[in-house]
C-alpha cells in the first residue's frame, strides 16, 4: 500500500458515487490511489445514495465549509407502507401501515408533492450524525438508546413528481434542498401525512451549488487515473465549484494575508486568484477584504 504523503496535487473533484460505499469509503479509495493523505469530501452522502460527491484535494480541503453549505438536489424513491428504524432502505422494518388508493392519482400526487416547498422544522433521523454531548446519535440508536433529537429549521426550494410506480407503491421525486436537509426524514414525514407510513428507498444526488452529477466521473475513473498520476486532468475549475466573485492580487500579499482594497458592490466574499489559481477566500470589512482561508500552493513551505 502507498504511503500517505504530501503529493503536490490539489483540486476539486467531483465524484458519481456507487452504491453501498459511504463517503468516508470514497475518500479511503482515493488517499490509497492518489498517496496523497489530505483528501476530505464537501458534503456526506449515505451508503445507499448515489451520485455527486465532491472531494477536495490537497489545501482546497479548507474549502469544505463553503461547498458543504451550498444547496443540493436530488432524485429520491419514497415507498409507502413501511416505516424503518433508519428512515431508508436499509433499516429494519418497525412498522407497516395500509397505503390509501389516492396516493396513485397522478393529481393528488402531484399536489402533494408541490406542497413540499417551503421553510420546515424537520426532526433528524435517528440514525444520523449528529452528536449530543460527545455521542452521536447513530450509535446511540444501534445501541437501543436513541438520542431525542431537536427539530431544526430546514427549506425545500422545489419539489416536483417525477413518476408514479404504483407496483412498488412509490413516488420517483426531484428535490432542490437547503444544506443539512435529510431526504430521509422528507419521505417519513410525507408518509406521515398522507395516513401510512414512508422510507427513502433510494436517492442520488444531482447537483450540489454550481456543480452537477454531469460534471462528475465514476469513481473507477478516479482510482484508476489517481493510480496512473494524472488525477489533476480531472479536476474541475475550482472558481466554478465555488461560485464567487473573484477579484485578482499578488501572491506575496495574499499567502501573507494581508488585506485587499475591496470592490465595488455587497458581496460578502470574494475568491481571490494569485498566479492563475484559487489562493484564497476573502470577506468583506467595509471598504477592505480581509482573508478569511488562504490555500498555500500544494508543496510550498
Amino acid at each position: 500500500m502507498p504511503t500517505r504523503k504530501t503529493t503536490g496535487l490539489e483540486g476539486v473533484l467531483p465524484v458519481d458515487k456507487p452504491a453501498g460505499m459511504t463517503s468516508h469509503d470514497v475518500v479511503a479509495a482515493m488517499r490509497r490511489a492518489s498517496s496523497e493523505r489530505r483528501i476530505g469530501h464537501a458534503g456526506t452522502l449515505d451508503p445507499l445514495a448515489t451520485g455527486l460527491l465532491v472531494l477536495l484535494i490537497g489545501p482546497y480541503t479548507r474549502l469544505e465549509p463553503y461547498l458543504s453549505k451550498s444547496v443540493k438536489r436530488y432524485r429520491a424513491r419514497v415507498r409507502f407502507g413501511v416505516a424503518t428504524d433508519t428512515d431508508d432502505a436499509e433499516g429494519d422494518v418497525v412498522e407497516e401501515s395500509p397505503v390509501p388508493d389516492d396516493i396513485f392519482d397522478e393529481s393528488f400526487a402531484d399536489e402533494q408533492v408541490a406542497a413540499l416547498v417551503g421553510v420546515h422544522e424537520q426532526v433528524p433521523p435517528a440514525f444520523s450524525a449528529i452528536k449530543r454531548g460527545g455521542v452521536t446519535a447513530h450509535r446511540a440508536a444501534r445501541a437501543g438508546a436513541p438520542i431525542a433529537l431537536e427539530p431544526r429549521p430546514i427549506e425545500i426550494f422545489e419539489a416536483r413528481l417525477l413518476r408514479l410506480l404504483p407496483e412498488e407503491r412509490s413516488w420517483e421525486i426531484d428535490l432542490t434542498v437547503s444544506a443539512g436537509t435529510y431526504v430521509r426524514a422528507i419521505a417519513r414525514d410525507l408518509g406521515r401525512s398522507l395516513g401510512t407510513r414512508a422510507h427513502l428507498a433510494a436517492l442520488t444526488r444531482t447537483a450540489s451549488g454550481n456543480l452537477s452529477l454531469d460534471d462528475a466521473h465514476p469513481l473507477d475513473e478516479c482510482v484508476t487515473a489517481a493510480s496512473e498520476g494524472r488525477l489533476a486532468d480531472l479536476f474541475i475549475d475550482p472558481f466554478t465549484a465555488l461560485g464567487l466573485p473573484v477579484v485578482d492580487a499578488d501572491a506575496p500579499t495574499v499567502l501573507t494575508g494581508r488585506q485587499l482594497p475591496a470592490p465595488p458592490g455587497s458581496e460578502p466574499l470574494y475568491a481571490v486568484r494569485a498566479e492563475g489559481r484559487l489562493a484564497a477566500v476573502y470577506r468583506r470589512e467595509a471598504t477592505r477584504l480581509a482573508p478569511q482561508a488562504v490555500f498555500p500552493k500544494a508543496g510550498s513551505r
